[in-house]
Protein backbone atom coordinates (compact mmCIF):
# COMPACT_ATOMS: atom_id res chain seq x y z
CA UNK A 1 0.00 0.00 0.00
CA UNK A 2 1.58 3.37 -0.97
CA UNK A 3 2.15 5.76 1.79
CA UNK A 4 0.33 9.30 2.20
CA UNK A 5 2.09 12.09 2.02
CA UNK A 6 0.20 13.71 4.40
CA UNK A 7 -1.00 11.33 7.24
CA UNK A 8 -3.02 11.84 9.99
CA UNK A 9 -1.15 13.52 13.25
CA UNK A 10 -2.44 14.02 16.91
CA UNK A 11 -3.11 17.46 17.77
CA UNK A 12 -4.10 19.00 21.18
CA UNK A 13 -7.30 20.87 21.76
CA UNK A 14 -8.06 23.16 24.46
CA UNK A 15 -11.60 22.75 25.64
CA UNK A 16 -13.87 25.62 27.50
CA UNK A 17 -13.70 25.54 31.34
CA UNK A 18 -14.82 21.66 32.43
CA UNK A 19 -16.30 21.02 28.97
CA UNK A 20 -13.97 18.04 27.71
CA UNK A 21 -16.95 15.59 27.78
CA UNK A 22 -18.62 17.76 25.70
CA UNK A 23 -16.26 18.95 23.20
CA UNK A 24 -15.21 15.49 22.67
CA UNK A 25 -18.86 14.60 21.87
CA UNK A 26 -19.55 17.18 19.49
CA UNK A 27 -15.84 16.52 18.26
CA UNK A 28 -17.18 12.56 17.22
CA UNK A 29 -20.43 13.23 16.36
CA UNK A 30 -18.24 15.27 13.14
CA UNK A 31 -16.17 12.25 12.54
CA UNK A 32 -13.11 13.15 14.11
CA UNK A 33 -11.02 10.70 15.80
CA UNK A 34 -10.44 11.71 19.62
CA UNK A 35 -8.90 10.60 22.40
CA UNK A 36 -9.39 12.15 26.07
CA UNK A 37 -7.42 10.45 28.40
CA UNK A 38 -8.86 9.67 31.31
CA UNK A 39 -8.00 8.07 35.07
CA UNK A 40 -10.05 6.36 37.83
CA UNK A 41 -10.22 8.52 41.18
CA UNK A 42 -8.52 7.26 44.15
CA UNK A 43 -10.32 5.56 46.50
CA UNK A 44 -9.64 8.01 48.67
CA UNK A 45 -11.61 11.26 46.59
CA UNK A 46 -14.76 8.71 45.93
CA UNK A 47 -18.19 10.00 47.08
CA UNK A 48 -20.37 7.47 46.70
CA UNK A 49 -23.29 8.46 44.65
CA UNK A 50 -27.09 6.57 44.85
CA UNK A 51 -27.97 4.71 42.12
CA UNK A 52 -24.34 4.87 40.66
CA UNK A 53 -22.83 2.56 38.13
CA UNK A 54 -20.36 -0.20 39.19
CA UNK A 55 -17.95 1.87 37.28
CA UNK A 56 -15.62 3.53 39.04
CA UNK A 57 -15.92 7.65 38.79
CA UNK A 58 -13.16 9.03 36.54
CA UNK A 59 -11.41 11.99 35.97
CA UNK A 60 -9.49 13.47 33.14
CA UNK A 61 -5.61 12.99 33.23
CA UNK A 62 -5.07 16.09 31.28
CA UNK A 63 -8.33 18.79 32.56
CA UNK A 64 -9.16 21.22 30.10
CA UNK A 65 -7.46 19.57 26.85
CA UNK A 66 -8.02 17.05 24.71
CA UNK A 67 -6.20 15.21 21.42
CA UNK A 68 -8.12 14.83 18.29
CA UNK A 69 -6.52 12.61 15.10
CA UNK A 70 -6.34 15.26 11.87
CA UNK A 71 -5.46 15.07 8.61
CA UNK A 72 -2.99 18.42 7.62
CA UNK A 73 -4.79 17.95 3.47
CA UNK A 74 -7.97 15.95 3.65
CA UNK A 75 -9.77 16.70 7.11
CA UNK A 76 -11.65 19.90 7.63
CA UNK A 77 -10.37 21.92 10.38
CA UNK A 78 -12.63 25.01 10.31
CA UNK A 79 -15.60 23.20 12.10
CA UNK A 80 -13.57 22.52 15.36
CA UNK A 81 -13.30 25.85 16.20
CA UNK A 82 -17.10 26.36 16.25
CA UNK A 83 -17.80 22.91 17.54
CA UNK A 84 -19.52 23.30 21.33
CA UNK A 85 -17.08 22.69 24.13
CA UNK A 86 -14.20 23.44 21.91
CA UNK A 87 -11.79 26.53 22.82
CA UNK A 88 -8.74 26.56 20.46
CA UNK A 89 -6.34 24.22 18.57
CA UNK A 90 -3.33 24.24 20.83
CA UNK A 91 -0.89 26.55 18.64
CA UNK A 92 2.77 27.42 18.77
CA UNK A 93 3.99 30.38 16.68
CA UNK A 94 0.84 30.44 15.22
CA UNK A 95 0.44 26.85 13.78
CA UNK A 96 -0.57 23.63 15.43
CA UNK A 97 2.08 21.63 16.64
CA UNK A 98 1.49 17.77 15.75
CA UNK A 99 2.09 15.49 19.05
CA UNK A 100 4.06 12.12 18.33
CA UNK A 101 2.20 9.08 18.10
CA UNK A 102 4.71 7.61 20.40
CA UNK A 103 3.49 9.90 23.31
CA UNK A 104 -0.36 9.07 22.34
CA UNK A 105 0.14 5.53 22.74
CA UNK A 106 2.53 5.50 25.66
CA UNK A 107 -0.10 7.90 27.57
CA UNK A 108 -2.61 4.58 26.49
CA UNK A 109 -0.14 2.31 27.85
CA UNK A 110 0.05 3.54 31.21
CA UNK A 111 -3.51 3.85 31.44
CA UNK A 112 -4.23 0.33 30.66
CA UNK A 113 -1.31 -0.46 32.65
CA UNK A 114 -2.63 -1.75 36.44
CA UNK A 115 -1.73 0.66 39.18
CA UNK A 116 0.95 -0.04 40.93
CA UNK A 117 0.54 -1.02 44.87
CA UNK A 118 2.65 0.78 46.97
CA UNK A 119 5.33 -0.79 48.80
CA UNK A 120 5.82 -0.59 52.60
CA UNK A 121 7.68 -2.10 54.57
CA UNK A 122 7.26 -4.19 58.50
CA UNK A 123 7.16 -1.80 61.15
CA UNK A 124 6.62 1.39 58.95
CA UNK A 125 3.86 4.21 59.55
CA UNK A 126 0.97 4.16 57.48
CA UNK A 127 -1.82 6.31 57.09
CA UNK A 128 -5.68 4.32 55.89
CA UNK A 129 -7.25 6.46 53.18
CA UNK A 130 -10.55 4.28 52.36
CA UNK A 131 -13.19 2.66 54.12
CA UNK A 132 -14.48 2.60 57.67
CA UNK A 133 -11.03 3.77 59.23
CA UNK A 134 -10.17 6.56 56.64
CA UNK A 135 -7.50 8.95 58.28
CA UNK A 136 -6.61 6.77 61.06
CA UNK A 137 -2.61 5.93 61.80
CA UNK A 138 -1.71 2.56 61.88
CA UNK A 139 1.65 0.11 61.25
CA UNK A 140 1.86 -2.44 58.49
CA UNK A 141 2.61 -5.48 59.69
CA UNK A 142 3.16 -7.59 56.23
CA UNK A 143 1.62 -8.36 52.90
CA UNK A 144 -1.20 -10.86 52.83
CA UNK A 145 -1.09 -11.49 48.98
CA UNK A 146 -0.66 -9.29 46.19
CA UNK A 147 -3.10 -6.73 46.88
CA UNK A 148 -3.57 -6.80 50.57
CA UNK A 149 -1.76 -5.93 54.04
CA UNK A 150 -2.12 -7.28 56.96
CA UNK A 151 -1.28 -3.93 59.68
CA UNK A 152 -1.56 -3.03 63.31
CA UNK A 153 -4.38 -0.79 64.65
CA UNK A 154 -4.95 0.83 68.25
CA UNK A 155 -8.54 0.58 69.04
CA UNK A 156 -10.11 1.42 72.42
CA UNK A 157 -6.61 1.29 73.76
CA UNK A 158 -5.95 -2.74 72.48
CA UNK A 159 -3.88 -3.63 69.53
CA UNK A 160 -5.95 -5.17 66.55
CA UNK A 161 -4.23 -6.98 63.41
CA UNK A 162 -6.40 -6.32 60.37
CA UNK A 163 -5.92 -6.99 56.39
CA UNK A 164 -6.90 -4.02 54.00
CA UNK A 165 -6.43 -3.71 50.19
CA UNK A 166 -2.87 -2.14 50.31
CA UNK A 167 -4.77 0.45 47.86
CA UNK A 168 -6.02 2.07 50.54
CA UNK A 169 -2.70 2.58 52.77
CA UNK A 170 -0.93 5.03 51.40
CA UNK A 171 2.49 6.25 53.70
CA UNK A 172 2.31 8.48 56.50
CA UNK A 173 4.30 11.46 56.06
CA UNK A 174 7.06 12.44 58.86
CA UNK A 175 6.22 15.29 60.15
CA UNK A 176 8.80 18.00 61.09
CA UNK A 177 8.16 20.47 64.50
Amino acid sequence: MPQSTSPAHWYLIQSKPRQEARAEEHLLRQNFECFRPLQALPPSDRHPRKGSASTPPQEALFPGYLFIRLDQINDNWYPIRSTRGVSRIVTFGGRPLPVQDALIQQIRDRLAAPPALPSFQPGERVLIKAGNFCDIQAIFLSHDGEQRAVILLSLLQREQKISLPLSSLSALQAQFG
